[in-house]
């Protein structure tokens, strides 16, 4: 792999102006990490007491207690290097331009934070990778077990596959139950008054909420009735739910008897449904009949319909459909039965009582199955189990957020993907937090919906996707200013790597200048968060993931599995493993080998790219695998080619990503007909249309290029580098061509690329 310096591979990808670097850049990345040495000199703090806030932005006076902040930010081992020159700006006291290079946290925000300076996080991070199992063995005690794990047990692990099979414990032995923890023990401790969940509808008059007295009641009255009808501990429960109430309530009642649930993004074609159907083996499957979105009705029971009809040809049948009646979306006596199969949610589930007996299961029992892309064309069906899971995803809530008993928090993924399970559902409840749910679309009925919301609910913290930024930035500043939005203390992104414009824009418009952003990096197999800032720990910035959370021990090595240290760039693996970490993948635990932990032996590999620059910040530079990473969904290429050629007039495709304004990253597809057939607009929206019915409306190709041939090597070989030059525009760049079996392929493309 081409080593480029970091801040040249910075300027291309997102034009980014740094000015500073810490002058002694030699370290050992776990031994003594410089972001914990940083030193603020008294030239830092400028003359006169100022720090800029970026040319026409003008200056910020420091008081006494923000230089003593500044000061006690600055704790120095010796040997420690020295910041020779930089622009920064504290929180609250000045917008940030493209000339900061660091965004302090304040004073006062760091005074009352969970993790309040560097020394601290320090502390915390040095105990975490030097003895990991008192570590986590210390946290996991604040939660509700019924038996203890053995203490001389607390993690058992292999990841290098040269000394046998792969394999991740922790808390083995132990028994819990994360539905106990993230409901009965808050009733239990007085708080069953507190709202649980805020449910804004898809118009800005319908909302609800739930304290958890109620959440439990309805939990138990579900968990009774997949009871009733046969569901047990370890048995499968597809949920395919919009984001309603019902959809954690699902989850958590899946968790409370022991039943493994696997929720399906509900924008999934009915072929993607039944795909996961057919692999996981359902014993029910629970829907609504219909969903608003803005102003168009999306029909999830007639997709339903088509994926049980689709299983039941692969004999798989599913004998209970329980739906939901959406009343705000599609009328009961509308809605397409079956009967025998299909029961409404609403004539059976209030009729059983409120109280359900826990099941108590093991730590490494699995709590759910979560089916993500993969480079093979086949989704694969991440498993996770359940104490470390746990005890990963509400710890790093609690810290990542500097979570407050009296925030009111609000996630806009949606519970079909990992965040939604992690950051809406377990890690907030388990925290005992209140928690927005929000069922419409962040632009309906305009751009100002999200922040009317945060008025509305005096949210406190808003965890969103860069792609959802992005879009709202364009909309421009009126949306955003015409709300006060002064609840809003912190902010999150998750799903991709922010840009620095994206990333200032939401730092300095939605949050005032006052709020701190934690810039998440993790994965559907991570579990939870694993790089990003912790508020009031350290000065972010813009662009960064920062520094890895505690227990995590991040590794960047080269295309020869060489651990590179200091300022880099390369693949970006993982040491250890963690509390949160995936087991296998569904069925194939070969196939969890290979991807994961074969391409390193002895690490995780994460199939992303990372720089590491001379003060230890970590960027996230993307996928290195035939992943697209759309929006925040992860999308194989894969999958949308099989989609493609299954059209009866394509004969070959091949799809790449490229960099997308809003999206993140676009979907490019090389598209060869049939011969004969000649290239129309028709077609075109025709084999859109095909990706969109197989996959889903997400996965829809942004760019079909007509291609007369692929460029290929003699064997066969798809050459994807050239590929995504060419989609790129990068026409300088292709590198070299003799190489393929017909070198002409190229020109034929480069003429085609805009027809």
């Amino acid at each position: 792999m081409r080593q480029v310096h970091l801040y040249q591979q910075c300027s291309q990808i997102w034009s980014l102006r740094r000015t500073s670097a810490l002058s002694n850049s030699s370290f050992s990345p776990f031994s003594s990490p410089p972001w914990l040495n940083i030193k603020y000199t008294k030239s830092f703090l400028s003359q006169k007491n100022k720090i800029s806030g970026g040319g026409a932005m003008g200056t910020t006076e420091l008081g006494p207690s923000d230089l003593r902040h500044v000061e006690s930010m600055s704790h120095t081992p010796s040997g420690a290097g020295k910041i020779n020159k930089l622009n920064a700006v504290i929180l609250g006291d000045s917008l940030a331009s493209e000339e900061d290079d660091l965004i302090l946290p304040s004073a006062k925000f760091s005074q009352s934070a969970l993790i309040s300076s560097q020394q601290q996080y320090e502390k915390m991070y040095k105990k975490s990778v030097e003895d990991p199992a008192g570590f986590w063995a210390e946290i996991a005690s604040e939660f509700y077990w019924k038996e203890k794990w053995n203490p001389n047990e607390v993690c058992k692990e292999n990841l290098d596959v040269t000394k046998g099979q792969v394999s991740i414990e922790w808390f083995k032995g132990a028994s819990t139950n994360i539905c106990y923890n993230a409901v009965d023990l808050h009733v239990s401790a007085g708080n069953g008054d507190k709202v649980a969940i805020y449910w804004e509808g898809n118009e800005p008059d319908q909302d609800g909420q739930l304290t958890y007295s109620q959440l439990l009641d309805s939990v138990c009255q579900l968990a009774n009735y997949l009871k009733e009808v046969g569901v047990r501990k370890g048995d499968a429960v597809i949920i395919y739910l919009p984001m309603l109430m019902e959809l954690p309530i699902a989850m958590l009642a899946c968790a409370r008897i022991g039943a493994v649930h696997s929720v399906v993004f509900a924008g999934f074609s009915a072929e993607s449904l039944a795909q996961r159907i057919i692999d996981c083996k359902p014993k029910i499957v629970i829907t609504c009949n219909a969903v608003r979105r803005g102003p168009k009705v999306i029909f999830l029971k007639d997709i339903v319909d088509t994926a049980l009809t689709e299983s039941a040809k692969n004999n798989v049948s599913v004998d209970i459909c329980l739906t939901y009646e959406n009343t705000t979306a599609m009328k009961r006596e509308e809605t397409k039965w079956q009967d025998g199969r299909d029961v409404w949610w609403q004539d059976v589930v209030p009729n059983f009582p409120t109280k359900c007996d826990v099941e108590w299961v093991d730590a490494e029992d699995p709590l759910f199955l979560l089916y993500t892309s993969g480079s093979t064309g086949k989704p694969k069906g991440v498993l996770h189990t359940t104490g470390g899971y746990m005890v990963y995803t509400a710890t790093t809530f609690k810290y990542a957020f500097d979570y407050k008993p009296s925030d009111i928090y609000w996630c806009t993924a949606d519970c079909g993907w990992i965040t939604g399970h992690s950051y809406v559902t377990y890690g907030p409840l388990v925290n005992g937090a209140s928690v927005l749910v929000f069922e419409g679309a962040p632009n309906y009925p305009d751009a100002g919906r999200c922040w009317d919301i945060v008025d509305k609910y005096k949210v406190t913290i808003f965890y969103t996707a860069p792609t959802l930024v992005r879009s709202l930035m364009r909309e421009g500043d009126e949306f955003v200013k015409r709300y006060s939005r002064k609840s809003l203390r912190v902010l999150g992104s998750v799903g991709e790597p922010i840009n620095p414009t994206a990333w200032r824009w939401f730092f300095n418009v939605v949050g005032d200048s006052r709020c701190p952003i934690s810039d998440t990096w993790w994965q559907t197999e991570t579990g939870g968060f694993m790089i990003l800032p912790i508020p009031g720990a350290w000065p972010q910035k813009p662009g960064s993931a920062t520094f890895p959370f505690f227990g995590v021990q991040p590794a960047i090595v080269d295309e020869k599995g060489k651990e590179i240290e200091g300022e880099c760039s390369g693949y970006l693996c993982i040491k250890r493993s963690w509390p949160g970490a995936f087991r296998t993948l569904f069925g194939d635990h070969e196939r969890y080998e290979t991807t994961y932990f074969k391409p390193f032996a002895g690490y995780y590999f994460t199939g992303d790219g990372c720089s590491r620059d001379k003060d230890g910040y970590y960027w996230l530079t993307g996928r290195v695998d035939d992943v697209i990473n759309v929006s925040g969904h992860r999308i194989g290429t894969a999958e949308v080619e099989s989609a493609l050629v299954s059209h009866p007039q394509c004969a070959e495709a091949a799809v790449v990503g490229v960099e997308h304004e809003v999206k993140g990253q676009g979907i490019y597809a090389f598209v060869t007909l049939k011969e004969g057939v000649p290239y129309s607009e028709e077609l075109r929206k025709s084999l859109i249309l095909t990706v969109r019915n197989q996959i889903g409306a997400f996965a829809a190709p942004d760019k079909i290029h007509w291609a007369p041939g692929l460029p290929k090597t003699r064997s066969g070989k798809i050459m994807r580098r050239i590929l995504r030059k060419i989609a790129s525009r990068q026409l300088n760049e292709l590198g070299d061509t003799s190489t393929l079996a017909d070198p002409g392929v190229v020109d034929q493309l480069i003429a085609l690329a805009d027809c």
